[in-house]
């Protein structure tokens, strides 16, 4: 008979029964049991699964494969706080192709343990990534980023892939755009104020892909293998002295009388110096506090203070992101010569409705947001006002009594979700102050803006925003005496309109090109008088003007450690008639004069202003960027005071007023330390000036006369280091900047034809901010600033006419008022918080160790000895504490 068993199996049956019959009995046995366990296996893995997730965490989509399946799911609390995204579609299908499809790019893997299937982190395939990449085919992914909870767009997004070495932000609109290879990647997904995420995909054919971050709650961050920690500095990005905060990072810094301000907030970063305490302005990097564009979506705002600078246009429970560009700002950028202040307002919520607020010592707020309709729009509506006049009702005083001190301002804003590809915007912003004492004398002014975008994503590499944005400026001022009263009205009003186009070209270029038209209205003041006053009526000639720019850019990632970004923008500007223009002579005396009818050309100044920056990254953690820019500013803020007042006129450039320029060179160092956890950067700037404007000796600023009569032009410069070293996790959070600069003015008919000290120079200037989240109720926080004394123009000595004495000065700001000090402390204690209501009372103590600060110093004769002379300093503010308390539901 034929053997049909293989060749050598009669031997192993031998050997096997030469074993003893018990060892034998205990291996079949074994055989037999692992025998069952590989079939029970095999069958947990074979079990058909048909199951649709979508964008759920890790937890979540096993639980619900629990329930497709049948199978129990083990893990550890890795696992179960894992914030990674699982995206499955199976009809169908074994369970086993299921996992292994959901687990190839993602840091888990998963092994059959009896009845369940245990899933485990595992780093290591981090380290060696299944990307399975087809030869030369790469395709994009695009989408928007958004928050789950609320339904907003969330800005500068870090997506990051975790197998190549490539990443890109989503814009100002949360939208973003990446070209990849082909086959399956993971992306890690991390932002400021949101729990990073890892998304797995398979990338056959372009993509659209809509992120969806959770807010997370905990005030301290960690850092993970797989993603840069939230707010982290992009080292490989070209752009330099830039800044961006969102408002959650800025809540707890405390300020004067309990009022959270982006203003005063950026006054604590490097290369950005206060204009003085009670001012609203600020300096940036040498530039007057008019060099300074400053934008509420998109709009202008030309006086971003209330209460004469004590407080900020910027009412934080309606703004959502802030960025800061200190000279090297992008080309889609222009009008002025030192810093853009980019402002964005929250959307609103489309998934639920909420009420926010709070109630200070002397403001109060609210803001209320909802969906129009849910998840498609979304509307926001944030008041403020001040109740300072209350206070001056209890007084005893007649005249305070009827006097009215307080400011308001309304945010609104709506967005509408019109298809996949477009969405539209409509904000606006409406502010007035009111000062008045009694019938004796006012003031107030106010600034309203109102914008309308519409994003359109023509395809998943071109995006674009189209904006139309009004903005208007408006000052009053009332005096009145007896039968005498004299008033003053000054405008400033823009029409624009924006077009803004994104081109993500592949996987190293992304290109930037627009173009921006702003019609300029400006009424440099309107003079009226009734009575027996002397002051003759009168109407300054309104001012028109055309400006248009246009712009392209481009990024080019041009290997791993070396990207540049280039371009050029091109602005004209083209003063309109109706009005006269005259020629002076070198004393500023008019020698001609001619006319111009409404609408015709008088001038056209052409500007080129090329931008070049580059970044060359050392290693993983440090880099190094170099960048050139060139500005131009057409319009022009004329003050003779040096803390700034809402009298300022704004003038528009002239036949005699020239653009100013800026050519600004900059270096700078860049490096992280400890895991993300610290951030210290160096920056060097030099910044040339052309064409500055400055007061002529004894100018009049209310003069009937032209104001370029007053003026004289020369040059300038400003020089300088950077330093800052910032803590962004743990209980303890903050930083520490420095800067060390100067800045100077060189003007024909000033100071003897010598350079001088600029009003905004200043040596040093120092700030620390640290923040302490002592436990789950309790966050402590305080800020130190030191900086040199401004410059001023002491006088050099006096002289008597008819019993009055009168000064006369030599030099230019060649002297300076005593150094500023200032410490601040604060406190946050959390009331209650839980899904449906939050509150909280925050306490602080600005100049907590009353320094007396000067915030003026005048002269005048000794009561005594009229012979003698005396300085007599002012000081605001020492000791001032705050309590306030907020809310949410």
């Amino acid at each position: 008979m034929k053997n049909n068993y293989p060749a050598g199996l009669p031997m192993l049956i031998v050997q096997f029964m030469r074993i003893p019959a018990g060892l034998r009995t205990a291996l079949c046995i074994a055989l037999a049991l692992s025998l069952s366990a590989g079939a029970k296996a095999q069958s947990l893995l074979d079990k058909p699964v048909t199951i649709s997730i979508n964008n759920e965490p890790l937890k979540q989509a096993l639980d619900k494969l629990t329930v497709a399946s049948g199978v129990t799911f083990t893990y550890n609390e890795t696992v179960a706080k894992s914030t990674t995204i699982i995206n499955i579609t199976a009809n169908n299908q074994p369970l086993g192709d299921v996992l292994k499809k959901a687990f190839t790019a993602l840091p888990f893997s998963y092994s059959v343990l009896d009845q369940d299937i245990m899933v485990k982190y595992d780093p290591d395939k981090i380290k060696k990534p299944a990307a399975a990449q087809s030869a030369g085919g790469k395709y994009t992914i695009s989408g928007t980023v958004r928050s789950k909870q609320t339904g907003e767009t969330v800005i500068g997004a870090s997506i990051r892939v975790t197998d190549v070495n490539q990443g890109t932000s989503s814009n100002e609109y949360g939208f973003y755009s990446l070209t990849l290879p082909a086959g399956d990647h993971q992306l890690a997904i991390s932002a400021v104020g949101q729990k990073s995420v890892l998304i797995p995909i398979s990338l056959q054919k372009n993509q659209q892909l809509a992120i969806n971050m959770n807010n997370n709650e905990q005030s301290i961050q960690e850092v993970t293998i797989t993603a840069k920690a939230p707010g982290t500095r992009d080292l490989s990005n070209p752009q330099m002295g830039v800044e961006h905060l969102s408002i959650q990072e800025t809540k707890n810094i405390p300020v004067l009388l309990g009022e959270r301000d982006i203003i005063k907030t950026i006054q604590l970063l490097p290369g950005i110096k206060s204009a003085g305490e009670g001012s609203g302005g600020f300096y940036v990097r040498g530039g007057a506090a008019d060099q300074n564009l400053i934008l509420l979506d998109e709009a202008p705002v030309y006086n971003a203070s209330h209460m004469l600078g004590f407080f900020s246009t910027f009412n934080s429970d309606a703004i959502k992101n802030i960025s800061i560009y200190k000279g090297d700002m992008p080309a889609q950028y222009g009008g002025r010569l030192s810093s853009v202040l980019d402002v964005k307002m929250n959307d609103g919520n489309n998934q639920k409705f909420g009420v926010s607020g709070g109630v200070g010592l002397i403001a109060a707020r609210i803001n209320v947001e909802g969906p129009i309709q849910k998840n498609k729009s979304s509307f926001l509506i944030s008041a403020r006002r001040t109740y300072a006049d209350a206070f001056l009702a209890l007084s005893k005083d007649t005249i305070a009594k009827k006097s009215k001190l307080y400011f308001y301002d309304i945010n609104a804003k709506a967005n509408y979700i019109l298809g996949d590809k477009d969405r539209l915007y409509i904000s606006g912003y409406f502010g007035k102050d009111v000062l008045k004492a009694s019938d004796i004398a006012g003031i107030n002014w106010g600034n309203t803006t109102a914008t309308l975008r519409w994003n359109h994503i023509f395809n998943s590499q071109l995006f674009s925003n189209t904006s139309l944005i009004y903005s208007n400026y408006d000052y009053k001022i009332n005096i009145k005496q007896d039968v005498n009263e004299f008033n003053i009205y000054s405008q400033i009003r823009d029409l624009n309109f924006k077009e803004d186009l994104q081109y993500y070209a592949g996987d190293k270029n992304t290109i930037s090109f627009g173009v921006n038209a702003v019609y300029h209205t400006i009424k440099p003041g309107e003079i009226s008088s009734t009575g027996n006053s002397g002051i003759q009526s009168q109407n300054l000639q309104n001012r028109y003007a055309l400006e248009n720019a246009a712009y392209a850019t481009n990024t080019w990632k041009a290997t791993d450690r070396f990207s540049l970004t280039y371009g050029l923008r091109v602005s004209a500007f083209t003063i309109l008639g109706e009005g006269d223009y005259y020629t002076l002579d070198a004393d500023g005396n008019i020698t001609g004069t001619q006319h111009y009818t409404a609408g015709q050309a008088v001038k056209t100044y052409v500007n080129a202003e090329p931008r070049i920056a580059a970044a060359y990254s050392l290693n993983d953690f440090s880099s190094l960027k170099a960048s050139y820019a060139r500005n131009a500013q057409n319009l022009h803020l004329i003050s003779n005071s040096n803390s700034g007042s809402p009298t300022d006129k704004w003038v528009a450039s002239t036949n005699l007023i020239k653009p100013e320029l800026a050519d600004q060179l900059s270096v700078g160092y860049y490096r992280d330390l400890k895991d993300h956890q610290y951030e210290f950067t160096i920056e060097t700037y030099y910044k040339k000036m052309q064409n500055q404007v400055d007061y002529r000796n004894g100018a009049n600023v209310f003069t009937n006369q032209p104001i370029e009569t007053q003026l004289l032009y020369g040059i300038g410069r400003a020089y300088g280091a950077e330093f800052l070293l910032k803590k962004k996790t743990g209980r303890l959070t903050g930083w520490i900047s420095y800067t060390l600069s100067k800045t100077e003015r060189k003007i024909d008919g000033i100071n003897n034809d010598q350079w001088y000290n600029a009003r905004q120079d200043r040596t040093h200037d120092i700030a620390v901010v640290a923040m302490y989240k002592a436990s789950e109720k309790w966050t402590f926080s305080a800020n130190f600033v030191y900086y040199t004394g401004d410059a001023v123009t002491y006088p050099s000595g006096k002289y008597q006419v008819d019993g009055s004495t009168y000064y006369y000065y030599t030099s230019r700001n060649a002297d300076r008022i005593p150094a500023y000090n200032r410490l601040d402390l604060g406190a946050t204690h959390q009331l209650k918080k839980s899904a449906k209501f939050e509150s909280d009372l925050t306490f602080s103590l600005y100049n907590a160790y009353g320094s007396h600060n000067a915030y003026r110093i005048y002269f005048r004769d000794n009561k005594n000895d009229p012979s003698r002379t005396e300085a007599v300093r002012t000081t605001l503010f020492t000791f001032v504490p705050s309590i306030s308390y907020n809310f949410k539901f």
